[in-house]
C-alpha cells in the first residue's frame, strides 16, 4: 500500500506532494509579475497600467476562490460534515468578486486582506481537517501574494 494511503488510514496528515509544492510556488509568478508591471508602467501608459492592475486583481480573485473551494473539498471528506466549511468556502469568492469591480487601489487592498484572513482561518481549521502539513506552504504563498496585492494597490 502506498505511504500516502497508509498515512490517510492512520489519521496522520498526508505528506506534501512535490508537484503541488512546485505549482504553488509557480502560482506566485502572476502576483510578482503583476505588482512589478504596475510599478514599471505607472508613468508610461495609463491603458496598459489599468490592464495590468485588472489582471492582478482578477488573478487574486481566482486564487481566493480556489482557497475557499479547498474547504468544500475537505468538508466533503468528512463522515458528518459541518456546514461551516461550506459557508466559509463561498466568502472569499464573494468578497473577491466585489474587489475586482472596485478601483485597483482599493480592490487590491481587499484582496491582500482576504489572503491574510484566509490564511488565519486555515491556520485554525486545517489541523481539524487533516491538512496541517500544508500550513507552512500556505503561509509563504499567502505572504508573498498579499504583499504583491498591497504593492500593486500602492502603485495604482
Amino acid at each position: 500500500m502506498p505511504s500516502a494511503a497508509l498515512a490517510a488510514e492512520s489519521g496522520r496528515p498526508l505528506p506534501l506532494n512535490p508537484v503541488a509544492l512546485r505549482l504553488g510556488y509557480a502560482g506566485l509568478i502572476p502576483f510578482v509579475l503583476g505588482a512589478l508591471l504596475i510599478w514599471l508602467l505607472a508613468g508610461y501608459s495609463l491603458e496598459a497600467h489599468a490592464f495590468v492592475a485588472l489582471g492582478l486583481s482578477a488573478y487574486a480573485a481566482l486564487i481566493l476562490s480556489f482557497l475557499g473551494g479547498i474547504h468544500w473539498g475537505l468538508a466533503m471528506r468528512q463522515q458528518i460534515p459541518s456546514p461551516m466549511p461550506f459557508v466559509w468556502g463561498v466568502v472569499p469568492s464573494l468578497l473577491a468578486w466585489v474587489a475586482v469591480v472596485m478601483p485597483a487601489y482599493a480592490g487590491l487592498v481587499l484582496h491582500g486582506l482576504m489572503l491574510v484572513i484566509c490564511y488565519l482561518v486555515d491556520r485554525r481549521l486545517y489541523p481539524g481537517l487533516g491538512a496541517s502539513a500544508w500550513l507552512t506552504l500556505r503561509f509563504r504563498l499567502s505572504a508573498v501574494a498579499a504583499l504583491c496585492c498591497f504593492l500593486g494597490a500602492a502603485g495604482s
